[in-house]
């Protein structure tokens, strides 16, 4: 038995650790009491950790990360480039004398003309003549009429047709022309032709202006000279099968190759230019071939070689890749280029790989969560404001007021939201917003949107407050309606508003996860969770780069699992019937 003087005889002292005992609920505040329980709460508790990891995650993590969010990293890889182009030649190649002109139209009716067997033609007023010299080597000619002679009676009247000024000397060497019979007479190095019709002839100058070939001519080096003269005195030397020319007072001899595929024009025992069959072209302007690489590629067409090995411009071994397209060959060279260092595997710089883009995958993560979690916190903010008022004055006034306000709320629920939300996201790209202003507009259309079911939360409570006694005595002390709502109801009602609002953040983050993978959320440079798993749109990415899509779909997982464990604890918390 106590002998404690001090002690009364009724007193009671308690031993039980019980949450709902007497004497430790009578010093508990109600705010303990929900912590109590919500701790308590083994879930809930992970839930909060999740959350806690999140945060620190986006937030922290971004500040300390060395790289920022839209950083591109890039890498020196050698790619395959197109590097010429090879085909057999089958078109006609025009080659026009020093000052003459040979137009786009006259090349088409020499087609026709050489199509048809005819040995004229005429193109903007001009009549050409066409002399074959060899299989598909052709002469062009012109024709230009001079002057008009009419004989009568001996006498000749003389009318000019063209820009030629008759002249005495034209006027006596027609006469003498005549006189002998003869069809051509020549003045001062020009060559003039009679072209009798009766009484009426026409005077004209005929000379060459061109030639048209399918053969190709290739320069040794690039300051080599093939004009019209050489090229011509070349191509009657090979079609007469001569073994060489003189041309410009130097002797070219002519050789054909092993392969009989071409012809090599050599000039004081070096090779000088060839003719052949193929046309090779390099796909960049400025680009000299050599034609030992034109060779290399004849011989691997020969070959049907996909890879041949030639000098190139540096003057060292390179070994190229030759494709075929229709009847087209494509050469491709290694060329070490500077590129984004897309989809790069995890390593010790970029501990999650790299994106599409070249940029961190880590770091889009950590402002990814940034963006996703601040718009999750936007919209519950702008939904509980919204709810709160229109739940709030509808519970409290009832009536026509509330009437009213839950016709507005039914409308608002009817909107189908996802069509809405791809309507002015496609405004939205037409118009090019920013892809700041898209976030906080996307913020602003799921508060609005989102914000009915908070509001009949609000009203449903305040029905059932505003009848209890100290609302009555409230309105008994003559306290304003404002002060009653905001000051007296709603705070009674902010444990459930806690609740739904942390519930339903998971909700707006799925929402904003979904809407960015749809492509008219969140837009690049900007970075969200639901943007990043847009990757997996496509199928490569989604089979071969896991890195790219799982770590954000993992961190919506935990993210939305941690607000319902937390939202489910505090939902118990609240409640004045849990025990425990």
């Amino acid at each position: 038995m106590s002998t404690d003087p001090t002690k009364k005889k009724d007193d009671h002292v308690s031993t039980s650790k019980a949450l709902d005992d007497e004497q430790r609920v009578k010093v508990l505040s109600p705010g303990m009491l929900v912590a109590k329980r919500f701790f308590r709460n083994k879930l809930a508790v992970a839930g909060l950790v999740i959350l806690v990891a999140m945060f620190l995650f986006s937030f922290i993590g971004g500040m300390v990360s060395p790289y920022n969010e839209s950083q591109v990293f890039r890498k020196t890889d050698h790619v395959w480039k197109d590097y010429a182009g090879a085909t057999y030649n089958k078109s006609y190649i025009f080659t026009t004398a020093n000052g003459a002109e040979f137009p786009a139209q006259g090349q088409q009716k020499f087609i026709l003309a050489t199509n048809k067997g005819n040995d004229s033609f005429e193109a903007n007023d001009v009549t050409y003549g066409l002399e074959q010299k060899g299989e598909d080597y052709w002469a062009i000619y012109s024709s230009e009429s001079v002057a008009t002679v009419l004989t009568l009676k001996g006498k000749s009247t003389y009318k000019q047709a063209g820009n030629i000024e008759i002249t005495d000397e034209i006027k006596e060497g027609y006469e003498e022309a005549v006189a002998n019979d003869a069809n051509t007479f020549e003045v001062d190095g020009t060559t003039y032709t009679i072209e009798k019709a009766g009484r009426e002839n026409q005077i004209t100058i005929s000379g060459e202006i061109a030639f048209a070939t399918k053969k190709v001519f290739s320069a040794a080096a690039n300051d080599a000279e093939m004009g019209f003269d050489f090229q011509q005195a070349a191509l009657d030397a090979i079609e007469a099968g001569d073994a060489s020319f003189e041309y410009d007072g130097a002797t070219y001899e002519l050789t054909t190759t092993e392969e009989e595929t071409s012809t090599e024009v050599v000039k004081n025992g070096e090779v000088y230019a060839t003719v052949s069959n193929l046309l090779v072209s390099p796909q960049a302007k400025g680009v000299f071939l050599s034609l030992s690489f034109k060779e290399a590629v004849e011989q691997a067409i020969a070959d049907k070689a996909s890879t041949f090995t030639a000098v190139n411009e540096a003057g060292e071994e390179e070994t190229y890749q030759l494709q075929t397209k229709n009847t087209q060959y494509v050469v491709r060279s290694q060329k070490a280029t500077t590129v984004n260092d897309t989809y790069s595997g995890p390593s010790k710089k970029h501990w999650l790989g790299t994106d599409g883009n070249g940029m961190d995958m880590l770091t889009r993560l950590m402002y990814g969560g940034r963006i996703s979690l601040m718009i999750g916190f936007v919209v519950i903010i702008i939904e509980g404001i919204i709810g709160i008022l229109i739940g709030g004055v509808s519970g409290y006034f009832g009536g026509w007021v509330d009437t009213i306000l839950m016709r507005v709320v039914d409308v608002v629920i009817c909107i189908p939201a996802m069509p809405l939300y791809i309507i002015i996201g496609s405004v939205m790209d037409y118009y090019k917003i920013d892809p700041r202003i898209r976030i906080y507009a996307l913020c602003a259309i799921l508060g609005i949107v989102g914000w009915p079911g908070i509001a009949r939360m609000v009203r449903g409570q305040i029905l059932s407050l505003r009848e209890q006694e100290f609302m009555v005595a409230t309105e008994a002390t003559g306290v304003r309606i404002s002060r009653r709502i905001f000051r007296h109801l709603i705070p009674n009602v902010i444990p459930q508003l806690i609740v739904i609002a942390t519930m339903g953040l998971g909700d707006v983050i799925l929402m904003e996860a979904t809407l960015s993978f749809l492509g008219i959320g969140v837009k690049f440079p900007y970075a969200s969770w639901g943007n990043i798993v847009n990757a997996v749109n496509d199928v490569y990415v989604l089979t071969n780069f896991w890195f790219v899509w799982i770590p954000a779909g993992f961190l919506i997982l935990l993210t939305v699992l941690g607000f319902n464990f937390v939202g489910d604890g505090l939902r118990d918390a609240f409640d004045p019937k849990m025990k425990r």
